[in-house]
């Protein structure tokens, strides 16, 4: 690879230091790569973090064994992350004749990092759910915006991107309901999604005291509560979720649990698996049960009449 420095400005998709040209070239490659825009933030950090650490010391499989090292403190799953951004970094640079097809093997034999047990994640009670939907000052247009975040992620399961993304023409009566039709998800995947009747009162809400009619169903506000713009960030979808669960006392919850607070709560009411793994666009009945954590109980658990 070419050793010689490109230096490149500050901006949300380059590195803030020097890099050799050969690294810009495959950075960009790696990232040209993957469709998802979380994809491509993550790879970024992986790719930028490794730059650094590399500095001018050449690519091995023993630095990159010292590299995994040092990320000790993320977690398994955040490390294979950054791990599969660099394999695929690897596979740029054998494809494109940078490195050989025995180096290429020997850089992308760094083992992942193995998680013990089930994650189970966060997740809300029913009373904690209906006291995070009460957060939201309804009689501000902020507030009925907020509430409609909350409502979707935790009556719909959907993911930050898919929210942020959503237009109001998806919104769409079928079969005497009103549902969400052709949601794309994670791996391009099309699901349609069923919306409770009291999810559509607080969209119907929104919706007329915004006086947004088509296109994006959320928008960025200012301080004083006008509209600014067409597309509302998912960091900002992020941002209310985190800030609202901060008041009922809970601290580090996100969008994500949002959804997996829904899953819960609809296998506590006895919803069917199958059914459960549609609404949240899984490809396998495996990855519900997984989500769910369908196989430890921890309310009520089996440990808990030893008789002891």
């Amino acid at each position: 690879m070419s050793t010689s420095l490109v230096h490149v400005n500050h901006s949300s998709e380059e590195p803030p230091f020097a890099i050799t040209q050969a690294q810009a070239i495959l950075r960009q490659m790696v990232l040209d790569s993957v469709p998802s825009i979380h994809s491509k933030r993550n790879y970024t950090k992986a790719l930028d973090d490794l730059f650094a650490f590399c500095a001018s010391r050449p690519l091995s499989r023993a630095l990159l064994m010292e590299y995994r090292t040092t990320m000790d403190h993320l977690s398994p799953s955040t490390i294979n992350v950054r791990l599969s951004a660099i394999r695929k970094l690897v596979g740029e640079a054998r494809r494109n004749g940078m490195i050989g097809l025995e180096e290429a093997a020997n850089l992308s034999d760094v083992p992942n990092v193995r998680q013990k047990g089930t994650r189970l994640g966060n997740w809300l009670t029913r009373e904690q759910a209906k006291e995070l939907l009460a957060v939201p000052d309804r009689s501000t247009l902020k507030g009925k915006r907020d509430y409609v975040i909350i409502a979707l992620l935790v009556g719909c399961a959907l993911r930050r991107q898919e929210l942020a993304s959503l237009n109001i023409e998806a919104i769409q009566l079928r079969e005497g309901r009103w549902v969400i039709i052709d949601l794309r998800g994670k791996g391009g995947r099309i699901r349609t999604v069923a919306v409770p009747i009291w999810v559509k009162q607080g969209i119907d809400v929104w919706m007329a005291a915004a006086r947004i009619e088509k296109g994006r169903l959320l928008c960025p506000l200012s301080k004083s509560g006008k509209i600014v713009g067409d597309e509302l960030g998912d960091w900002a979808i992020w941002s209310v979720v985190e800030q609202s669960s901060k008041q009922i006392g809970i601290e580090h919850f996100g969008a994500h649990d949002l959804r997996r607070t829904c899953a819960k709560l609809c296998r506590k009411n006895a919803g069917d698996l199958e059914q459960i793994k549609f609404l949240l666009g899984h490809s396998s009945i495996q990855t519900t049960e997984r989500y769910l954590g369908s196989q430890q109980e921890i309310a009520i658990a089996v440990n808990d009449n030893l008789g002891l």
